[in-house]
């Protein structure tokens, strides 16, 4: 019968999802409908220990202290220093506050690492006054959710701890993986804004470009904010710290700057921070805990060879088969959130194509660009929904708007793909040797 072959339960899981059940519950209920009507030999109680063995991990301590770090910095003021910044370097740009959007996200990628949180913060902040600037909702809601696809890209995005683990790479590595591909999304969004700026005439927001002495005042009142990115990045580079206390660190740090520095967080704000970030840490590892346990059934069932197996038989060719994942992974960002869907999909993806000789920490930068991709493109992209549900602008119109944004980012797609050297660029100068050349 149908209902008990071992792929039903993968039927069940996109039935919830095309009915809109949270990621999490969509995969516990698959996950127990296989353990409890299709597989009965497993006590109930392995089952469960699944769950809760899935986050017994202290890699995984690094997820809540780089979520709280992007909550602190809402409250403390470093968001605001970075506007800042992004206005001086990019406000004279056509298109003013868009372009200042796109280089923001950027900025914000190496402290809050969450495109939902940027996607948020930005609505609120830069939308009302690209409005001012006679701008259309449509327009700089789409610029807005395009350019949150950076944040999770740059180092300390939570998809990069989370592949680093999965795929047993350096955490570190990974966090320097994450910087081109960042810089040349943030450069291909602001080319965009520009080419759609002079067609539409759209304004900058600053008469003239920023003297040299505008721009060093300005990055000196905003360095704190600046150096979050490498006090993170060098403690684990030169073995301070692991990246969970390099979490740690950054959150005191960031702690430190918003209540003697800058002044601006107060004690009424800690329990805010607190509340966001137990929300938000509880909606990540409960994501993770269900998907170990539908892996748990996958593997059971062989499924992850039997995948395996039909891409390598499908092509000898490692550029074919790259080809083929980001088609696929492009359709499957269309239907599921992105870190749902790095977390089913990497273990299933990473040991087939390192059999074709592609390098994990390369893949992992193709695999988080391209479900970044994702969160922008209908029905379900995340930003998508968080950008059009703060501001109220309709889902037609959006999607009239972000093609242009979609199209750039697909470029980008393509160079990291079919180019190690600039995937891999800022990694190889520190030293690292893709595992496929046989030298590590």
């Amino acid at each position: 019968m149908i209902f008990t072959h071992p792929m039903f339960p993968i039927a069940i899981l996109f039935i919830l999802f095309f009915l809109n059940v949270p990621i999490a519950l969509s995969l516990i209920g698959a996950s127990l409908y296989y353990f409890i009507f299709i597989n009965t030999s497993i006590p109930t109680n392995m089952v469960v220990q699944q769950f809760v063995t899935a986050v017994e991990s202290f890699p995984y301590l690094a997820v809540p202290f780089f979520i709280m770090l992007g909550s602190v910095m809402n409250y403390s003021g470093l968001s605001t220093r970075l506007m800042d910044v992004a206005e001086v370097l990019a406000g004279h740009l056509k298109g003013g506050l868009a372009q200042v959007n796109c280089l923001l996200s950027a900025l914000m990628g190496g402290i809050s690492g969450s495109a939902n949180a940027d996607a948020a913060m930005e609505s609120k902040i830069l939308i009302p006054a690209m409005l001012e600037k006679g701008m259309p909702l449509d327009f700089a809601s789409a610029v807005t959710a395009a350019s949150s696809s950076v944040s999770p890209v740059i180092p300390p995005g939570n998809n990069l701890i989370i592949y680093a683990l999965i795929a047993n790479v350096t955490v570190g590595d990974m966090f320097l993986a994450g910087y081109t591909p960042g810089i040349l999304m943030t450069l291909s969004l602001m080319v965009t804004v520009y080419i759609i700026a002079c067609r539409k005439h759209y304004d900058p927001s600053r008469d003239h470009m920023a003297t040299p002495k505008e721009i060093g005042l300005q990055i000196f009142r905003s360095i704190w904010a600046l150096c979050i990115p490498f006090v993170i990045i060098l403690g684990m580079r030169m073995g301070v710290c692991t990246p969970t206390e390099a979490g740690g660190v950054a959150v005191l740090f960031a702690l430190v700057i918003g209540i003697l520095a800058y002044k601006q967080l107060k004690p009424h704000h800690i329990p805010l921070i607190i509340k966001e970030t137990v929300q938000s840490t509880g909606s990540v590892m409960l994501i993770i805990a269900a998907a170990k346990v539908f892996g748990y059934y996958m593997t059971m069932e062989r499924i992850p060879q039997m995948i395996t197996a039909g891409l390598l038989n499908m092509t000898q060719n490692k550029f074919v088969l790259l080809m083929v994942i980001n088609l696929m992974l492009l359709f499957i960002g269309m239907f599921i959130e992105g870190g749902a869907a790095l977390v089913i999909l990497a273990p299933l993806l990473v040991p087939a194509v390192m059999s074709r000789g592609v390098d994990p920490l390369h893949f992992g930068v193709i695999l988080i660009v391209n479900i970044m991709i994702g969160g922008l493109t209908p029905p379900f992209g995340s930003m998508m929904f968080t950008v059009c549900s703060i501001v109220n602008c309709k889902f037609q119109d959006f999607v009239k708007q972000v093609w242009p944004f979609i199209i750039a980012l697909l470029v980008v797609l393509f160079l990291v793909t079919y180019s190690e050297n600039i995937a891999l660029a800022i990694p190889k100068l520190f030293g690292y040797v893709p595992i496929h050349t046989g030298l590590r």
